[in-house]
């Protein structure tokens, strides 16, 4: 007999997974090309040749048991610096080797600073809508998850509930800027009004506040946006960090956490999350991927391309009556539903070969997401069909 807690999650397995399955069920039946699946956050640009190239350097040059082998379980200390000093030179910080710790993605990152972290009953805050994973971390360790309610105007966070709900049980904050589902980025005045409600928080309660920011699409942001770093915004900041949107690499499950020396109890922090890396069976990133990613750490993906998709679908669909935030980084759309139940509004759309993700699935029912790192003809191909529904849903005559 399974556990309890794996009882629930198979019985409510991810809407995600379950559209990308269907969109290859549907594929058989009418054809790869007359299916539009906006399901999963996979994305569509190839990874740049350097990082190939890259590869086959290192296996060529580098002796095979050093490059296959184990390492610290922080990871490589020479990968490690030049992470650090990318960052120190793209954002003014001063991390050192002893500030990085090397991860299997963003996703086990997060993991592994809340097995640090949390013990059974600590209160960890998210913001509605947020990345539907959330929950099933915290609840790893024995947390406990407490949902902001979204503010459906801007989407940034609400701060007036946000503040209301931090208790004297409340461990840590999590927030992924630019978000998932939304595109949405949060603002430098909104992350300083978030910082000084938690600096006042802990004081109030004595305690220590953690804000940990999952950070994978921070390289995917558009029309001169800025994506704060907020290490510099509020001391008790970790950012866990993939290189699985900015290099495309997210079955490579590659990533790092910045743990600064600001953040209080520093030592015991970070030679715990080295351990946790370890007995969460992670034992240490890849490291291949780690000794690769060192070297091209100047590459971007390219933003334009998804830029080019964004524009097409977010001003078809809005022509065609659908209401939806023009989203400013990451490669999402997060639709309103024309119909009260997104789910309805979901099987309407399968009727034309559309998939997308409920609403439901990130805390804010009400509303679909889409994802456009897909194919620009993909999404050309598709607008006939969503215009069609469009018209079906009497949006558009």
């Amino acid at each position: 007999m399974i556990s309890n807690k794996m009882v629930g999650f198979v019985n409510n397995n991810s809407a995600i997974r379950a559209m990308f399955e269907e969109g290859k069920r549907l594929a058989k039946i009418h054809g790869a090309e007359n299916v539009y699946d906006f399901s999963l956050g996979n994305p569509n640009v190839a990874a740049p040749m350097k990082l190939d190239a890259a590869i086959k350097e290192i296996l060529d040059t580098e002796e095979t048991t050093f490059v296959h082998g184990y390492m610290s379980n922080a990871g490589y200390e020479d990968v490690r610096e030049a992470i650090a000093n990318s960052l120190n030179k793209r954002f003014d910080t001063n991390f050192g080797v002893n500030n990085i710790i090397m991860t299997v993605g963003a996703a086990g990152g997060l993991n592994v600073i809340l097995k640090t972290l949390l013990n059974p009953g600590d209160e960890v805050l998210a913001f509605a809508p947020y990345f539907v994973e959330y929950r099933a971390y915290v609840g790893n360790y024995d947390g406990i998850l407490i949902e902001v309610a979204p503010d459906t105007t801007t989407f940034q966070p609400n701060l007036v509930e946000f503040e209301k709900k931090i208790t004297a049980k409340t461990k840590a904050v999590i927030i992924n800027n630019p978000n998932n589902p939304t595109g949405v980025v949060y603002s430098e005045e909104t992350i300083k009004k978030l910082a000084t409600i938690l600096e006042e928080k802990a004081k109030e309660f004595g305690t220590e506040i953690y804000l940990i920011s999952d950070e994978p699409y921070r390289e995917l942001a558009y029309d001169g946006v800025e994506v704060p770093y907020l290490t510099k915004y509020y001391k008790n900041t970790i950012v866990g960090y993939s290189f699985s949107k900015s290099l495309s690499l997210p079955g490579e499950r590659i990533g790092y956490l910045v743990i600064p020396n600001e953040v209080d109890d520093y030592s015991q922090v970070f030679a715990a999350a080295s351990i946790a890396n370890r007995i969460l069976g992670f034992v240490n990133a890849p490291s291949l991927m780690q000794r690769a990613v060192a070297k091209v750490l100047d590459e971007k993906t390219d933003v334009e391309y998804y830029n080019r998709n964004r524009e097409l679908l977010y001003n078809s669909l809005a022509s065609y009556g659908f209401e939806c935030i023009k989203p400013q980084g990451a490669f999402y759309l997060f639709v309103k539903s024309p119909t009260a139940d997104e789910k309805i509004f979901l099987e309407k759309a399968k009727e034309f070969n559309i998939l997308m993700v409920p609403g439901s699935s990130f805390a804010c029912p009400g509303y679909v997401r889409l994802a456009y790192c897909v194919a620009y003809e993909t999404i050309e191909r598709a607008l006939p069909a969503f215009e069609k529904l469009a018209i079906e849903l009497g949006l558009k005559k």
